[in-house]
């Protein structure tokens, strides 16, 4: 018997700022800098401290990775809910384009290099999702 395939069509919602993925020392204190406007998380684990948030907080001399978008799943999805992700991320990956996905709570947030958003915008309509401003 063949596994049934669900197909998801998703809105993504896109935030108009840039977004920077930083690192710090897996001990160091969590910075005041990272907070407000915008998406923001923070990870912390026994090799480092990563946060993403908009690029203009991100003080000079921070290791970081710059140029980056981010797209908000719009939901609600039942929080045991499967394959919503892979559903965005299977067309860009097969697009050879790289992503950065955060799950929180609520939902989920993808970050694409911001080069990359007009091929992601043809991919993402291709494989029937919407992509929509903030």
């Amino acid at each position: 018997m063949t596994p049934h395939k669900e197909i998801h069509q998703v809105t993504l919602e896109l935030d108009d700022a840039a977004y920077t993925i930083s690192r710090l020392d897996p001990g160091a204190p969590m910075p005041s800098w990272a907070d407000g406007p915008g998406f923001v998380t923070i990870s912390r684990s026994a090799h480092e401290l990563s946060i993403v948030c908009r690029a203009t907080r991100v003080p000079p001399g921070t290791a970081q990775e710059d140029g980056w978008c981010c797209l908000r799943f719009v939901g609600p999805f039942a929080f045991g809910a499967t394959g919503i992700v892979l559903s965005v991320v299977r067309p860009l990956s097969e697009g050879g384009l790289g992503v950065f996905v955060v799950s929180t709570f609520d939902g989920d947030h993808l970050l694409l290099k911001q080069a990359d958003l007009p091929r992601a915008r043809e991919l993402l309509a291709g494989a029937g999702h919407v992509l929509v401003p903030a």
